[in-house]
């Protein structure tokens, strides 16, 4: 079985679109949260994961039943108004997203579990950490003790891609969607193999033009989308 892999998605619908168009057949997705923020296609990512693709361009192939997804700290600051140390970029983003998404999709977001098991539990999919999960989980601090019973854990919030494979199981971060951070500025994924025990990275181009602009067109600060040219 074959699962796609994505997380941290934050509002970029292009990027999203570059991921979905660009994925390997696979028999299901999962994320690891963290669809809202930074950028402003909110609305339609957070449609996107519910499986609702009616009002998205229809040249992509956009998932028709909903992606099991995890809340992500921006998720949770957008549907609860849970306080988070939020720099000015991250903060606009919050709020841009509270005033864009309807009562519906707000709703659906406040549902999202901090953790949740998929592919007969063998998955497990947390945010930040399976302990706390806005705790930035780095590549240097991955091991096994980080595994409980499952197969595979998943986590996103570093916005770094990477994993390793474990005589016990594997522990992944597919890296960002919408917003990578490891120096790398194309879109990232992954696809992960259970029957064969391995990961696959994927990185896509995308027109990252095409989103500074639309940042600057809904008034949103413009680093946001100057920095992922960038890859930080």
């Amino acid at each position: 079985m074959k699962l796609g892999i994505i997380s941290d998605i934050h509002g970029n619908r292009v990027a999203l679109a570059a991921v979905l168009a660009d994925m390997p057949p696979v028999d299901g997705l999962a994320s690891a949260g963290d669809v809202v923020g930074y950028n402003p296609w909110h609305a339609d990512c957070v449609d996107a994961m519910r499986g609702h693709p009616e009002a998205l361009p229809d040249d992509v192939p956009w998932p028709t039943e909903e992606v099991p997804t995890v809340m992500g700290n921006h998720d949770r600051a957008v549907a609860s108004e849970t306080p988070f140390a939020f720099n000015g970029m991250a903060q606009a983003g919050v709020e841009h997203a509270t005033e864009q998404l309807s009562d519906e999709q707000i709703e659906w977001l406040a549902g999202l579990p901090d953790e949740r098991r998929v592919c007969d539990d063998r998955v497990k999919l947390v945010h930040g950490h399976p302990d706390d999960p806005d705790h930035y989980t780095f590549p240097e601090e991955f091991g096994p003790d980080l595994l409980g019973d499952e197969d595979v854990l998943v986590m996103g919030h570093t916005h770094q891609q990477h994993h390793e494979v474990y005589d016990d199981g594997i522990v992944m971060n597919p890296g960002s969607v919408g917003q990578p951070r490891d120096r790398n500025h194309r879109a990232a994924y992954a696809v992960l193999d259970l029957d064969a025990r391995s990961v696959e990275e994927h990185r896509v181009a995308y027109d990252t033009s095409a989103v500074i602009d639309a940042v600057g067109d809904a008034g949103l600060p413009r680093e946001i989308g100057f920095r992922l040219t960038q890859g930080r």
